[in-house]
């Protein structure tokens, strides 16, 4: 997939694939505690970022990850925001949501309403290909994270056991199916037994 052509929106916000020329705005996103807390790679000068950089292209590239910059139309494009969707395995019937919100932009909603872009395209781009259901993974003590997933559809699916050391607490794992067509709905009355619906699995 041609990262250059996939632009999303959410109101004011604009999800775009990461640039080169966003590296400072990137440093500055990073040079915070909060972030640094949550993030497994930390990114702390040029060396690490254009790093970081070469993984979101390289993601593309592979159609494994895809990675949006988000910005605020309203403030001059201002960066606020990660958004990514990791799909390791073409064709899955899985794929996992990521984000960060930069520190200025907190408590505006930002995280939840790119989510639903995000979610949206996902299951728009790759419902075709098998994608089924979107899953978010994070901390059992990142209560923020845990507003955002629920605020963006996202209902707690389960309480993963901790995997220490990468993992030494506990986490938990939201999920979202995928949006029903009406075309499947009538499929699926008509394939159950006794004329009722086929059960899900």
């Amino acid at each position: 997939m041609d990262d250059a052509t996939v632009t999303l929106t959410a109101g004011p916000l604009l999800l775009r694939p990461w640039r080169t020329d966003d590296i400072p705005a990137l440093l500055a996103a990073y040079d915070d505690p909060a972030m640094r807390q949550w993030v497994r790679v930390p990114v702390s000068d040029v060396a690490d970022a254009e790093r970081w950089m070469a993984v979101q292209r390289d993601g593309w590239a592979r159609g494994n990850r895809f990675s949006f910059a988000v910005t605020d139309t309203t403030r001059g494009g201002e960066l606020v925001g990660n958004l990514a969707l990791k799909r390791p395995v073409p064709g899955a019937e899985s794929a996992e949501a990521g984000y960060w919100t930069a520190a200025a932009a907190r408590g505006r909603g930002v995280a939840s309403r790119a989510l639903g872009a995000l979610t949206d395209w996902a299951f728009g781009t790759f419902a075709t290909e098998g994608l089924r259901r979107l899953e978010l993974l994070h901390q059992v003590d990142n209560e923020a994270s845990c507003r955002v997933a629920e605020k963006a559809g996202y209902p707690l699916a389960e309480v993963v056991p901790a995997f220490p050391p990468q993992y030494p607490l506990d986490g938990h794992r939201h999920s979202r199916e995928a949006p029903v067509s009406p075309a499947a709905d009538r499929r699926a009355g008509c394939a159950g037994t006794s004329g009722g619906p086929a059960r899900r699995r």
